[in-house]
């Protein structure tokens, strides 16, 4: 049954491409993720994934990590609901292997790499969001094995001047509620002003519920994010942005990190973000200092009879840039990014690292049609050494089609909780146990792809990639008498162990599409979609917990279709994995699963007041990402939503 909707949908893709001719929208936009200057995508040699923020008010989506789930080659292997947590993967590498940014700044949480979809924003306030599928760690550091998952904003991308000799007023105000099955009620809201010097944004979103049932408890939620931000315009050349935000979680956070019938866990995460920038232009050359200070507090309870886990971790960083423009086709861009992680925590003790790294990209165009940009990064972490970090991209445009290629080395540090997880406790008696021995991770990542443009308004692409790596860091189980270090473990325990992992190798295949057509000025259909076949190889991998749970086959995909006042959206994926069972629990994962959602609206006053109905799951799947973490059945829900908006 499910396959058949499944196929089904799939004919429905193609014969909407078969029968319409498609119009002008944006298919190769501006992206600073790739090299931190503005390039068309088309230029960058790598395939990257633009998503506006409007759109995450049109899809049947209720927090960030909902939106990223659907976009093509991103896997979201969800624990919770509703932005309750999820972990990113992209090209099958762990959760810990893909880097967040927010403006320029890293958000990678020092303590986990569990918290790096707590992305402190409100979604009123998001401009786009492009995620680069690939190794970027020759610009942004550790972590960039994967990806990049980069949130801009409306006001630090707002493009200011004061001597503009037509005086800009925009202003808007949106917001919506809604309410649904098990005790849902969500709220979301947002505002922004932009005139000639000043460009001011925020917003708040609340997903709260009773949740569904569980065992021994219920699936509740109560996540709340509230940000606020601004770009000033001093002078000519000189402009100054701020932000500060605030994000709570807290959730039933059962059977998430162990599969034991005594876990009836629940957690609460309080992070707070506060970043600062300032740009000076000078013609030719431009100059930023940026900085960043991330709080996280995370309170984590595995039952009523045990002591409660409880870590504070902190991110301060500064990162300066240096771009110039040496000619037409030459750019350069400098840089230097400091980073301080830190953690206090009853369980994982008192630690912290310090990070230096210079950073060099070169850019050139040769004639019309080709572009290569070549990247360098020296990376010394105090305690772990200095590793050179290359990379290079190449991309050869002309007419519909695009040929781009690129390689570079990637490295990752193990984060605390890899390396000090359970040595703070009197006794362990299971679960996951930390090395402070790890090694870090290395790997060399290649692709190449191609891109069709047919006509303006769709985009056919195809990358092929792989990535070699050494030292991977993931947890295998191991009984008590091979565990390395036995001060605090129970004799009779069998515990997840984390070690490097000798060779890794990951290979696959990416194909995407985006569709864009304007039927008439009431009439509008848009589609994004992909699949990603990929499969990984090794020694010692089998046995290995997050490395082996990355889908062999994702197919994701989003759709809008706009009539007159009425508005239809659906996404939703089809993932194919290794199956996996739990005794203790009863359950297992299944080897594929389909999941749709579904969305319609109809908008009362045009543009302005709108109601809508949307269920989650529409086929009430039965099904979890990771063991023992069950996901929700068909979930109900409909509210309204307003919008004021002058240009």
């Amino acid at each position: 049954m499910k396959k058949s909707l499944l196929l089904n949908f799939v004919f429905f893709f193609l014969i909407s491409f078969s029968i319409v001719k498609a119009q002008e929208i944006s298919l190769d936009p501006v992206t600073i993720t790739s090299s931190i200057i503005e390039k068309r995508t088309s230029e960058t040699g790598r395939n990257i994934a633009v998503i506006k923020g409007e759109t995450f008010s049109n899809l049947p989506v209720n927090s960030i990590d909902e939106l990223l789930r659907y976009v093509p080659g991103v896997e979201i292997q969800s624990r919770g609901p509703m932005g309750s947590q999820s972990d990113i993967v992209l090209r099958g590498g762990t959760f810990q292997q893909v880097l967040v940014i927010l403006d320029g700044m890293r958000l990678n949480d020092p303590n986990t790499g569990h918290f790096n979809s707590y992305i402190p924003i409100s979604p009123s306030e998001i401009e786009r969001i492009e995620v680069l599928k690939g190794a970027s760690s020759a610009i942004y550091g550790s972590e960039a094995v994967g990806g990049v998952i980069h949130v801009i904003t409306k006001s630090f991308a707002a493009r200011l001047n004061k001597n503009r000799e037509e005086n800009v007023n925009k202003h808007s105000l949106s917001g919506g509620i809604s309410s649904g099955s098990y005790g849902l009620l969500n709220v979301n809201a947002g505002a922004y002003l932009q005139t000639n010097r000043l460009a001011v944004s925020g917003g708040i979103q609340s997903n709260n519920a009773s949740g569904a049932p569980q065992r021994g408890t219920k699936g509740y939620f109560h996540n709340n994010t509230a940000s606020v931000s601004a770009q000033y315009q001093l002078t000519d050349r000189l402009k100054l942005a701020v932000r500060s935000s605030f994000d709570k979680r807290d959730f039933s956070a059962q059977n998430f990190y162990t599969v034991f019938a005594s876990d009836t866990a629940n957690e609460q995460v309080k992070t707070s973000w506060n970043q600062l920038k300032i740009s000076y232009n000078m013609g030719k050359s431009a100059f930023s200092l940026d900085a960043g200070y991330k709080h996280v507090s995370d309170q984590y309870l595995y039952n009523r009879k045990s002591t409660r886990n409880e870590s504070i971790s902190e991110l301060l960083q500064g990162l300066a840039l240096w771009q110039y423009q040496i000619s037409e086709q030459t750019s350069l861009v400098t840089g230097l990014n400091y980073q301080n992680r830190s953690i206090s925590s009853n369980d994982r003790g008192i630690h912290a690292i310090h990070q230096l790294a210079p950073f060099m990209t070169l850019s050139q165009r040769f004639g019309e049609y080709f572009s290569t940009s070549m990247s360098m990064r020296v990376d010394w972490r105090q305690n772990i050494g200095t590793e050179a970090v290359p990379q290079i991209n190449l991309s050869y445009k002309r007419n519909n089609w695009q040929l781009r290629g690129s390689a570079g080395k990637t490295i990752r540090d193990a984060d605390f909780t890899e390396r000090f997880n359970n040595y703070g406790k009197a006794l362990v008696t299971g679960g996951n146990v930390g090395n402070p021995n790890l090694k870090a991770e290395k790997s060399f990542s290649y692709e190449a792809g191609a891109d069709w443009f047919v006509g303006h308004g769709f985009k056919i692409s195809g990358t092929y990639f792989q990535r070699l790596q050494n030292n991977v860091i993931d947890y295998v189980s191991t009984p008590y008498g091979a565990m390395p270090r036995q001060e605090n473990l129970s004799p009779t325990g069998t515990f997840g162990l984390a070690k490097n992992i000798s060779d890794v190798n990951t290979q696959g295949v990416e194909a995407d599409i985006q569709f864009s057509k304007t039927f008439d000025k009431d009439s509008h259909l848009w589609l994004m979609g992909g699949i990603t076949w990929l499969s990984s190889s090794g020694k010692d991998l089998e046995p290995s917990f997050y490395i082996s749970s990355h889908a062999k086959v994702l197919s994701n995909f989003s759709a809008i279709y706009r009539y007159h006042n009425w508005s239809m959206s659906i996404n939703g994926l089809y993932k194919v994995r290794s199956p996996r069972e739990a005794s203790a629990l009863q359950t297992h994962i299944s080897k594929n699963y389909f999941l749709m959602n579904a969305k319609a609206e109809y908008a009362v006053i045009a543009r302005k007041l709108s109601l809508f109905g949307q269920i989650d799951n529409t086929f009430d799947t039965k099904y979890s990402d990771l063991l023992g973490a069950q996901m929700p059945g068909a979930w109900f829900m409909g509210g309204i939503k307003i919008n004021f908006e002058k240009r």
